[in-house]
């Protein structure tokens, strides 16, 4: 009986464990470094499809990344007739594989985000990650491999823009 009982509470909790994702949504709103990132998602309606099976990896920028831009760059953003250029620069922010760290090949290459029409250049070195953008800078990836049940989150030090596509040597 006893045994019994222990093998219904570990069954139990594991169905409850399994019950509760761990979704790239879920952790960036459990995150405050991530708040502007999570009303961005949200304003540009992609919360559903972020938190949707995947694989995503997603080069996710902080609070202070969205603040170094030119001001008044997110509240312009986050309004209801910019929803399509929010959406675009989210997009940017994801890939539609699980890359970690590991994954990305040593020097730099060329990737195609969610953002089809547009390239960033992604370079490992021993010196960690960084990601080039259509603006001409580069992101640094400052934590990288943050594991959700639908991907992998790499958190950067800027707001990816599209634009050009970025020398990739």
């Amino acid at each position: 009986m006893k045994k019994s009982l222990l093998a219904l509470t570990a069954s139990f909790c594991l169905l409850a464990g399994a019950a509760k994702a761990n979704t790239i949504v879920d952790i960036a709103a459990g995150d405050d470094r991530f708040s502007t990132l999570v009303a961005a998602v949200q304003a540009a309606g992609l919360q559903d499809a972020l938190q949707g099976p995947g694989p995503f990896t997603v080069f996710a920028p902080v609070n202070d990344a969205f603040a170094a831009l030119p001001e008044g760059t997110v509240e312009t953003l986050l309004k209801p007739e910019n929803k399509d250029q929010l959406t675009n620069v989210l997009l940017y922010h994801v890939d539609d594989r699980k890359l970690t760290a590991s994954d990305i090949p040593v020097g730099s290459n060329y990737f195609k985000p969610l953002l089809t029409s547009e390239r960033t250049c992604i370079t490992r070195s021993g010196d960690g990650v960084q990601v080039a953008d259509g603006s001409g800078a580069s992101a640094n990836v400052i934590i990288a491999d943050i594991q959700a049940d639908n991907g992998v989150i790499h958190v950067i030090d800027k707001v990816l823009l599209p634009g050009d596509r970025p020398a990739c040597h």
